[in-house]
């Protein structure tokens, strides 16, 4: 179900309670020694609160999970990258220079070219993983009578595992975003909390103006905060290339 189809629901199922309300006032109009059920209004301007409550804190841990996943990773591959340029030292010497090349061709390509297109959440093209194959030739296992060669080599396509693993999901992050049928809830949740302060509020027009100022900033700020983290890679709050620039310089 996409955003339209998401309105026109909620605005269906919203028509025909009003159409329910104006048939019940009709057919059972209030008689004159009847009090107004202004508790019944109380009511619902509270259940609005609740559920706004809950969506805007789904929201947050939805995108605090996201924002989190995107660090793992690039922590991740940039560990497994430096460890695969550490491991060159126990290759033979021919082939030392090569890897730690290629690891820093890989490390470079990700923070000057990639980085910038995840935070414009730009497809990625081919050439890293093109440069990171060239990363798994240099580092391939060679024809050697040494024990401690091979199992270098061995750990060293190990740790190249550990780096495809995390690009991927690197990859996967940068497309990830909260979903529009959220942001609906978000921008509608908040007009209808706030109309509802205006509507039910407090009789002191003082302190109600201070409550209606207060809860519409904590909302902005909350909403504001969303889009923020809504961009692993990007923004205020959005994962640093720190991890690699740190190993690589």
């Amino acid at each position: 179900m996409d955003l339209l189809e998401t309105l026109l629901v909620v605005g269906g199922v919203s028509l025909v309670a009003a159409l329910a309300v104006f048939a019940k006032t009709k057919l059972f109009p209030v008689g004159e020694d009847e009090e107004p059920r202004e508790d019944v209004a109380e009511y619902i301007a509270m259940m609005v609160s609740v559920l706004y409550a809950i969506v805007l804190g789904l929201c947050l841990v939805s995108v605090w999970d996201t924002r989190s996943s995107a660090d793992d990773h690039v922590q991740v591959e940039a560990s497994a990258l430096h460890q695969t340029y550490l491991l060159a030292d126990a290759l033979p010497s021919a082939r030392q220079q090569p890897l730690r090349d290629a690891a820093q061709t890989y490390a470079r390509h990700v923070v000057d070219v990639e980085w910038p297109e995840m935070a414009e959440r730009e497809p990625l093209g081919g050439s890293g993983w093109t440069l990171l194959e060239q990363l798994r030739r240099a580092g391939r296992a060679a024809d050697s009578d040494r024990v401690s060669e091979q199992i270098a080599a061995q750990e060293i396509l190990a740790q190249l595992g550990y780096v495809d693993d995390a690009r991927r999901g690197r990859e996967a992050a940068a497309q990830e975003r909260l979903s529009p049928v959220l942001w609906a809830g978000l921008l509608i949740g908040g007009v209808l909390t706030l109309a509802f302060m205006f509507l039910f509020g407090i009789k002191r027009s003082t302190t109600h103006v201070v409550m209606v100022m207060g809860l519409s900033g904590f909302i902005a700020f909350t909403v504001l905060l969303i889009h923020q983290l809504d961009s692993p890679f990007g923004g205020m709050f959005g994962a640093s290339p720190d991890a690699f620039t740190r190993y690589f310089g």
